[in-house]
Order: C-alpha cells, then sequence, then structure tokens
C-alpha cells in the first residue's frame, strides 16, 4: 500500500490525481498539505473530502512514517525546493510540470533521489490523453507505413496572448515536446521557431518547434493567433495518413463545486480521428475511436517502481532532453524583441 499525500488542493489535483486513485486498492490518500495563505482559495471544496486530512504543517506529512509517496502540485517555483525536502525526508516524489526550470536542476534532483534510493518523477499525465493514445495505435497498427511527418497543434485565440510573461512553453510546450519525445525518442537535431507577439520580449506566445529524426520530422505548434481550428494531430507516412480533430480546452469547461468524478466514456463520433491508407492498391479510409484518458498509468508506474523495483513511465533522460529544449526555447522567445527592433 502506498499512503500519499498531496502539496496543493487545485484544479490539478482534485481533477487529474485523487479521481484516478481513490478507488484503488494499492493507495491511499491520507493528507492535503497547503500554505495558511492558500487555504481560501479552494476551501468550499474541502468538505467533499472527509477522509483526507488537511494540514498547514508540512511537518505533518514529512515526519509521518505511512506517507512513502508525496505528490507537489504547488506554483512552479516551488517544485524543486519541495522535492529536494521530500526525497531528503525519504519519501518519493511525484512533481507536477514543469519538473523543474531547468536540466541542471532536474539532474540536481534526480541525482538526490538516486543517492536516497527513493522514485522522483514528473507528471507527465498527458502521456495518457485518450487522443494520443489513438495515435499510438494507429502508428503501432503498421497502417502508416514509415513515419515521415506529425505535427502536434494545441492553439489559441487570445487577443492579449496568454501571459505578459514567460509561460506558455513551460505551461503547454511542455506536455506537447514530451509527448513527442515518448512517442520517438531523443532528436538528432531540434530547431526553435519561437515568437514574442503580443509582449514582445517578455513573452512566448508563438512557437513551432521542430525534432528531426532521420527521414521523420516532429513538430509541436501553440499560437494565440489562431481563429480556425488546426487538428489536433497530423500524421504522413509511406502508406497513409491520420488526423484527429482539434483539441477542446479543459480551460473553458465549467468547474462545478464538488468531488470530481471521472468520465470514462469513449468520445463521441465528432472526436474519432480518420485514417487513410493503400490497401492491396486500393485506398481505405476508416474512423479511429478515441477512447478515454488514462491518467491512473502515472499511478501504476509509480507504484510499480516503488514497490517492485519496475522502470518509471517517464525516464529522467526524457526529462531532461525536454528541460533543454524548453530552456533553449525560451532564450529565443526573450530575444524576439530585440530582433524586431520593439524591446
Amino acid at each position: 500500500m502506498v499512503t500519499v499525500a498531496y502539496v496543493g488542493f487545485g484544479v490539478s489535483v482534485r481533477e487529474y490525481h485523487i479521481p484516478y486513485v481513490e478507488n484503488r486498492d494499492d493507495i491511499r490518500v491520507k493528507y492535503v498539505f497547503r500554505r495558511q495563505e492558500d487555504i481560501a482559495q479552494f476551501a468550499e471544496y474541502e468538505p467533499f473530502y472527509p477522509e483526507i486530512t488537511f494540514t498547514t504543517n508540512f511537518n505533518d506529512v514529512l515526519e509521518d512514517p505511512e506517507v512513502s509517496l508525496v505528490v507537489v502540485s504547488a506554483p512552479d517555483v516551488f517544485h524543486v525546493p519541495y522535492a529536494k525536502q521530500i526525497l531528503n525526508a525519504g519519501k518519493h516524489a511525484l512533481i507536477e510540470k514543469p519538473f523543474a526550470a531547468t536540466a541542471a536542476e532536474a539532474r540536481e534532483v534526480f541525482a538526490l533521489a538516486k543517492e536516497k534510493g527513493l522514485v522522483c518523477m514528473p507528471n507527465q499525465n498527458r502521456r495518457f490523453d485518450a487522443d494520443f493514445l489513438a495515435v499510438k495505435e494507429v502508428l503501432a497498427s503498421g497502417k502508416l507505413g514509415q513515419l515521415v511527418r506529425i505535427e502536434s497543434h494545441y492553439d489559441y485565440f487570445k487577443t492579449n496572448g496568454w501571459y505578459d510573461h514567460l509561460g506558455t512553453l513551460y505551461n503547454l510546450g511542455v506536455h506537447t515536446t514530451d509527448q513527442i519525445i515518448s512517442l520517438l525518442g531523443m532528436p538528432d537535431h531540434v530547431h526553435c521557431d519561437v515568437r514574442s507577439i503580443h509582449h514582445p520580449g517578455v513573452g512566448d506566445d508563438y512557437y513551432d518547434l521542430e525534432f528531426l529524426y532521420g527521414n521523420c520530422k516532429a513538430s509541436v505548434s501553440t499560437s494565440m493567433c489562431v481563429l480556425i481550428d488546426y487538428p489536433r494531430f497530423t500524421l504522413h507516412g509511406t502508406n497513409g495518413s491520420f488526423t484527429l480533430p482539434p483539441v477542446v480546452h479543459n480551460s473553458g469547461k465549467k468547474k462545478v463545486v464538488g468531488r470530481h468524478v471521472v468520465n470514462r466514456d469513449p468520445a463521441p463520433e465528432s472526436r474519432w480521428g480518420t485514417l487513410v491508407y493503400m490497401k492491396d492498391g486500393g485506398r481505405v479510409t476508416e474512423k479511429v475511436p478515441v477512447g478515454c484518458a488514462r491518467y491512473e498509468r502515472i499511478y501504476e508506474s509509480l507504484t510499480g517502481a516503488i514497490e517492485r523495483g519496475g522502470q518509471k513511465c517517464v525516464r529522467d533522460e526524457e526529462v531532461v532532453k525536454v528541460l533543454e529544449i524548453l530552456e533553449a526555447a525560451t532564450e529565443v522567445a526573450k530575444s524576439w524583441g530585440k530582433a524586431q527592433g520593439r524591446s
């Protein structure tokens, strides 16, 4: 049995963590820790979780011998300090994305975890998005032939951008970049086209990151200036093509005060993908069903690593590579204002 404590009680914990572990036989949620100044923000949700102890004393978590895993879902700046504190207390750690601000910091945390004999991993749960799982199934089918091109779009239309500071890459790009790395491995070459359109030199509201794998090119794109939707994923191979409908943004969903319940229903047909490929000299078109997200697989991997020494589903070297890419891309964004003569 893995006993868990959460740091933070925002949307991530309430919708993407607790609902995926609360009915498991191998995991028990014991604590939620929040700083005193953060209590008021989500206090109305606490009565819906009577089985959890809410505390403002982090030592309650760190000194409890029952707690073996601490999950950090706090603002980004706290990720590395909390991770080190948790590991030094002898607890395993799951850290929300971004795992760290830099690859160097990530290496420090992983080195500490190795020294302590503990498991530490980022919550790259979007490896288990329903649409991304459909992409993996299509590739595994072999119907596309050799993959030549994959495009990943996560776009918005916002007249003032998303942030008036750097942050889009580390909020969205960290997930979409990780998906490509998890799918195709380490690229031969990376090219970063990052622009600061709405807030020159201080924002990163457009990026098109290209990853080269021999004859295959993958791209991860986000723009705040897209009013007509792109497909979420587009794949082209030597024997066919595949596309999935545009993303449905979680930010647009209405939040209801209460205990979040996971929707296990598959996606409606309007959200299915379209696969077109050649077979026996003819063209075949298939609709590809899209199921539901499987975020619980993060915890399946963690419990396997903690209790049985299994391989973590997000490897340390993948985390470091993603952060190296985001660091390089952010530097391009910083230079955009000067490059355009608008600084």
